[in-house]
């Protein structure tokens, strides 16, 4: 049996529900997420501090969202009324979870998922995503004061987006060394620290397990699921995938899911991705790198359609001498699909 495991921001969904969360519910939202994602960026791919997943910026999250007022309520009602679908998206999930096993391995919370399984009509069992309770526990006046004051210093710090930096500069160490005193000294000796530790972000290792849990529900062999994602959450996954012989497959993905991944597809629409999956299930791993030696010419039956609703797709298979300009055409894709915002965070 052949599975597949889809990332759902990015590739089903154009949205970043915590992004959007922020930008809508909190004062200068959008500058805030932005410096919690980077610091998580720098965490994961340029510090790599031991035992950390990318994706925590869903962690560190929460403890600000319960302090400003939100609640599971609100957060599943605004996701389920702002969800926007990758053109074509939603129509590929319906018809490919008639056809084969699929699994969401997501790292957005749980109730966006909730609210995504609704509108699709899809099985929320066979979904993977962030645990989130705000309404769990409580913050004292004082301690919902602290918060508000750190919220107010984080979203006035700059911090740039890694960028695929090796190096940092000393003011931007410095900048780091201080989120985390904030983040792993200052927050956890509070009460609101149980609010951010009982967060478990689905990235990084985790969607490697979710990957490794799926193979297990239907018994099927690593060689016989196919990944697609699109981020730094997606990297281990993928890098997983593909090192145990399935296909890894980066959709309109960053630098990070690019260098893990073995293809990428990047189009404005998802039918190429539906046809790649497609034939996957239909003839196995092999028939995907005849498909990326010659696209779209090797699909002779729905050629006239993908030139149609995709007439700039490109599906190819990843290497050392087209990764700068698959990089390149994958980013400028995904800015013009998701917003200039979106498409730049990691």
């Amino acid at each position: 049996m052949r599975i597949l495991c889809i990332d759902c921001e990015g590739p089903i969904t154009l949205n970043d529900n915590a992004f959007e969360i922020c930008k809508n519910f909190l004062p200068e939202g959008e500058n805030f997420f932005k410096v919690i994602s980077s610091f998580d960026d720098y965490l994961a791919d340029v510090v790599k501090k031991k035992n950390y997943v990318a994706g925590t910026t869903l962690k560190l999250l929460t403890p600000f969202l319960k302090a400003m007022g939100l609640t599971n309520k609100k957060i599943k009602e605004y996701s389920k009324r702002s969800i926007r679908f990758v053109p074509g998206a939603k129509e590929m999930m319906e018809a490919l979870k008639s056809q084969m096993k699929v699994f969401i391995v997501s790292t957005s919370y749980t109730p966006y998922i909730q609210a995504l399984c609704e509108i699709i009509d899809f099985p929320l069992k066979n979904t993977f995503s962030t645990s989130l309770d705000l309404d769990e526990d409580n913050l004292s006046r004082d301690e919902r004061k602290t918060m508000i004051d750190l919220y107010k210093e984080i979203k006035g710090i700059f911090l740039p987006p890694p960028a695929g930096r090796k190096n940092i500069s000393l003011e931007i160490k410095k900048k780091i060394h201080n989120l985390e005193r904030i983040f792993f000294e200052k927050i956890p000796s509070m009460d609101c620290g149980k609010i951010m530790e009982k967060v478990n972000p689905v990235g990084g290792e985790e969607k490697k397990k979710a990957v490794e849990k799926s193979l297990s529900k239907v018994k099927a062999n690593p060689e016989d699921v196919i990944y697609v994602g699109d981020s730094i959450t997606d990297a281990e996954a993928l890098k997983f995938v593909r090192e145990k012989g399935g296909i890894s497959l980066s959709f309109n993905g960053n630098i990070y899911a690019l260098r893990e991944a073995e293809f990428a597809c990047i189009s404005l629409h998802s039918f190429p991705l539906f046809l790649i999956i497609k034939e996957f299930n239909e003839k196995g791993g092999g028939i995907v790198s005849e498909i990326a030696s010659t696209w779209p010419y090797s699909l002779k039956e729905e050629r006239e359609k993908v030139n149609h609703l995709a007439p700039e797709s490109i599906f190819a298979k990843i290497r050392e001498d087209n990764f700068s300009l698959l990089a390149e055409k994958s980013e400028k894709t995904r800015k013009k699909l998701r917003g200039e915002i979106i498409g730049t965070l990691g």
